[in-house]
């Protein structure tokens, strides 16, 4: 697998766009996931993103997309959401990105007013219609696996339910490691997502609360995770994702750390060769 930085890392940072996608080229990773909203960045910054990564040689797997209203109760927060992913489509389709990664959101008001059912059929009939314009892109959608108890997809079960119910070639999975571990999803059932999964997120936490920490800060325990995710034999790659460093001066530091532990958690379980 190839081991990429979503640029979330340095934009919290305060870190501007050209200087994050270079700095990610000089520490070694092989490509970059854009956290952006297309309808926040002019032609400008899209052109910026193009040339510098380019000029790096860094390609652009992945852009990153929370699209909480597209399992919204009220239809036009739904239309709104489903031509705000499209522009995100388009933007994939611009920077030449394999894939969008979709964040769902959770259920509102405690799964009490709304019948879950009822939102979960909207998230997927919703999703299934993206699909279908990402397949005419070219680019496949992986769905994030949330660990909050009210996420719509928070476990390897809803994960292959909601798969199964958008029933799309072009609409697969992603693994983030530490959203398992928060999920209290066991190691074993990452074999569930063998031929469904397209991307995987890689950080660290307390075990506790969502923290995207660089590997080795945390509790998780990566080897058996990463060996099952080895065995998928995903064509794919694995992307740090780091949030709100506690000492953004030192951001630098803190993306190599996180660099030289994974790659080495990869060598080890055999997702790179030496």
């Amino acid at each position: 697998m190839k081991l990429g930085l979503i640029n979330s890392a340095w934009a919290q940072a305060g870190k501007d766009t050209a200087w994050g996608i270079r700095k990610t080229k000089e520490i070694g990773f092989d490509c970059i996931d854009i956290f952006t909203d297309p309808l926040d960045i002019d032609a400008r910054e899209r052109k910026l993103i193009r040339r510098e990564c380019r000029k790096q040689q860094l390609p652009i797997v992945s852009v990153c997309c929370v699209a909480v209203g597209l399992i919204d109760f009220n239809p036009s927060v739904q239309r709104f959401h489903l031509e705000r992913c499209r522009k995100f489509l388009d933007l994939c389709c611009e920077l030449e990105a394999e894939n969008l990664l979709l964040v769902l959101g959770e259920y509102i008001w405690n799964r009490e007013v709304i019948p879950p059912s009822e939102q979960w059929r909207t998230g997927v009939e919703n999703c299934r219609r993206l699909a279908e314009v990402a397949e005419l892109f070219g680019v496949k959608i992986a769905l994030e696996l949330e660990p909050f108890p009210l996420s719509l997809v928070n476990s390897v079960d809803t994960m292959v339910q909601f798969l199964d119910d958008v029933n799309h070639p072009g609409f697969a999975a992603n693994i983030d490691v530490s959203h398992l571990q928060l999920a209290g999803v066991g190691a074993e059932e990452v074999r569930r997502l063998k031929g469904r999964a397209i991307h995987v997120h890689i950080s660290d936490c307390d075990g506790k609360v969502h923290g995207d920490l660089p590997p080795g800060r945390g509790v998780v325990d990566f080897v058996p995770y990463l060996s099952e995710i080895a065995a998928l034999q995903i064509e794919g790659t694995m992307s740090i994702e780091l949030e709100y460093s506690p000492d953004p001066d030192q951001i630098e530091t803190w993306v190599r750390e996180a660099y030289s532990t994974t790659l080495n958690l990869m060598l080890q379980t055999g997702l790179k060769k030496p």
